[in-house]
């Protein structure tokens, strides 16, 4: 692995341990924003040809608390 995917990875890792607390705590907006950086992010090792089957657990649903 070299460093471009490490630090790819490490912020994927970064954004779904944000994107979790953001759901534990019911911030709607952060949720938004914290999912859409991991899609970014996902979109970018595309682009770059980096496998990233395994980096994120499929998605869970989301409690609406609106």
């Amino acid at each position: 692995m070299n460093e471009f995917e490490s630090t790819l990875r490490n912020k994927i890792s970064e954004a779904v341990l944000t994107l979790g607390e953001a759901q534990q705590a019911g911030h709607e907006y952060e949720i938004h924003l914290h999912g859409a950086r991991i899609r970014d992010l996902l979109d970018v090792a595309e682009r770059h040809g980096i496998d990233t089957s395994g980096w994120v657990s499929p998605a869970q649903p989301v409690k609406h608390t609106w």
